[in-house]
């Protein structure tokens, strides 16, 4: 486990745009007119020649090296050549990108246009994840997506020819009209499509989604009375780790699966609280403060950006900053680390937060461990098969631990 600061930087830009809205997405991304994205990439390069000076206001360290790059969206991809080109440059003259770095972009299938592409392999991206969300045509479709298989497939073929080989593919398990057929379907295809990574989301819908908003109101317009049951949704994504893991696509975190050596670098730093700087509209950051204080302890800066692209584009915008004091980020390593397979190591917790506080825990691990829902394997804890499927409800618990009573063990 990686506790505080590094020498290590990853870098996410948030770009909004999108060519339709997916029912299910509450994400601040919309479909925005080709003129605001040069007005954006503008804005951003202004955020990216200013992060040193606010990282100084903020007595934050930022380090100048950098071995992840992630453009998610939204859809970056939209993006034009001289935008991209533009984008990297202004990267390169802030920041110490290593050679060895991984540079991840989210692209829609279909919307890929042939300079976009001749870009991002002139900039050095050397990984894509394709939105899929299903290989069954008339679910993307249900679902807003504007794609089909068949575009899927030759969108990996034209990024495999220009030797971008690290491929990522999302599915969503829960789609409107979606079966246990179906989504079995969409997995063959999926492995037959032999990309090293996959990401296998269960359908959360929010209320602030059209899909959410619909099934709070009984509608039909976005199929809200398709979507299946909590319990079919969840037979979904067991299949899912059954098949995955047995085409030797391991999983490595609770929605993640990848062949050796493919795992998702930028998205590990999330789950193992290392340094990352947010730029774009609702992007984040973490940052570790300079100097500890008396205990030897760091404190972590959380901050968010606004979610309004116009107030974004408007000029400066206060971010929403909280930091976060060693009791906050203890619950943080519980329940970030918990979601990675490889588990929460009980020695480096006390390294970093004392014995005293892990001690406290433990009983805790133990009761969760009677429920079923995580694993104490000497000294690391674990959810087990069933506690990632209730990963938020054994998360909650960690919020207070010392208070905390599981009330999971019937479930």
């Amino acid at each position: 486990m990686v506790t505080s600061g590094g020498d290590r930087l990853g870098l996410y830009f948030s770009i909004p745009f999108c060519r339709s809205k997916c029912t299910y997405c509450n994400f601040a991304s919309g479909v925005y007119p080709a003129s605001e994205h040069t007005r954006y990439v503008d804005r951003i390069m202004e955020d990216i020649a200013s992060a040193e000076p606010w990282a100084d206001r903020m007595a934050v360290s930022l380090p100048r090296n950098v071995d992840t790059i992630y453009l998610g969206g939204g859809t970056p991809s939209l993006l034009s050549r001289e935008q991209i080109a533009r984008l990297f440059a202004a990267i390169h003259a802030q920041f110490i990108v290593e050679p060895d770095a991984e540079i991840t972009v989210e692209c829609a299938p279909g919307q890929i246009a042939d300079g976009t592409l001749e870009a991002l392999a002139a900039t050095g991206v050397n990984r894509v994840s394709l939105g899929v969300q299903s290989f069954v045509d008339r679910e993307a479709h249900v679902s807003g997506r504007l794609h089909s298989r068949a575009i899927v497939f030759d969108d990996l073929r034209r990024l495999r020819r220009a030797g971008i080989t690290n491929l990522n593919v999302d599915l969503i398990a829960g789609l409107a009209g979606q079966t246990l057929a179906s989504w079995q379907e969409s997995i063959a295809v999926l492995l037959d499509a032999d990309v090293p990574h996959a990401s296998i989301y269960m359908l959360e819908v929010d209320e602030d989604s059209r899909l959410g908003r619909e099934m709070l109101a009984g509608g039909a317009r976005y199929h809200a009375d398709l979507v299946p049951s909590d319990d079919t949704i969840a037979r979904m994504y067991e299949i899912a780790v059954e098949q995955l893991t047995a085409a030797g696509l391991k999983q490595y975190e609770i929605s993640n699966f990848a062949r050796r050596g493919r795992a998702s670098r930028h998205n590990l730093r999330y789950w193992q609280r290392r340094p990352y700087l947010g730029l774009g509209v609702d992007a984040s950051t973490a940052l570790y403060a300079r100097d500890p204080d008396g205990e030897g302890k760091h404190h972590l800066l959380r901050s968010t950006t606004s979610d309004d692209l116009a107030a974004y584009l408007g000029g400066p915008q206060p971010a929403e900053i909280a930091w976060l004091s060693p009791e906050r980020q203890y619950e943080e390593a519980w329940f970030l680390g918990l979601r990675m397979n490889a588990g929460v190591g009980i020695g480096a917790l006390r390294h970093e937060f004392g014995r005293e506080r892990v001690a406290r825990a433990l009983a805790l691990v133990a009761q969760l461990a009677d429920a079923g829902l995580v694993a104490s394997e000497g000294k690391t804890v674990r959810l087990t098969p069933r506690g990632r499927m209730l990963s938020n409800d054994v998360f909650q618990q960690f919020l207070q631990p010392c208070e905390a009573e599981p009330s999971l063990a019937a479930r």
